[in-house]
């Protein structure tokens, strides 16, 4: 009887802890997607990728909202068409970052999506030619040079 007791009053303790939390259901899938799109850290590039044998940028952005079943297109340039175009100031964790990293085409043809907004900066995560699947700082040289514009989808 004692056990009983016990075992209820618990219950009636995480019941009582559980609902006084309010979940946000966009940070919810933006967490999710998040979270997906980390699992293929370390994962090779591999142009027009879509697998943990490897992936590219785009690849890994289409396979982390389908998770979440929000449909991208494939291409970077293609995703940089959709959703609303924000400032810097104004950009969160699931928003998307886009780049012109080839000098001899004029057109987007890098995408990141942004896993932390911290005093630091912004942290993105991607897939590049030379590394795979990391995650980067907005604030480095290279990837501040080549930014072009940010974009929020969810």
């Amino acid at each position: 009887m004692k056990l009983k007791l016990v075992v209820i009053g618990l219950s009636l303790f995480l019941v009582a802890c559980g609902s006084s939390k309010k979940t946000n259901y966009k940070e919810t899938k933006t967490d999710a997607i998040i979270a997906f799109a980390k699992t293929y850290s370390g994962t090779k590039y591999k142009y027009g990728g879509m697998t943990k044998k490897g992936i590219d940028c785009s690849g890994l952005l289409f396979i982390s909202f389908q998770s979440e079943q929000i449909n991208l297109p494939r291409t970077a340039r293609d995703m940089s068409k959709k959703g609303t175009k924000i400032s810097l100031s104004k950009v969160q964790k699931g928003d998307l970052l886009f780049f012109k990293t080839n000098k001899k085409k004029r057109t987007i043809n890098h995408v990141g999506l942004v896993v932390e907004k911290n005093k630091k900066g912004l942290l993105f995560i991607h897939s590049t030619t030379s590394s795979g699947v990391i995650i980067s700082s907005l604030d480095e040289n290279y990837w501040k040079k080549a930014f072009i514009e940010a974009r929020k989808v969810i």
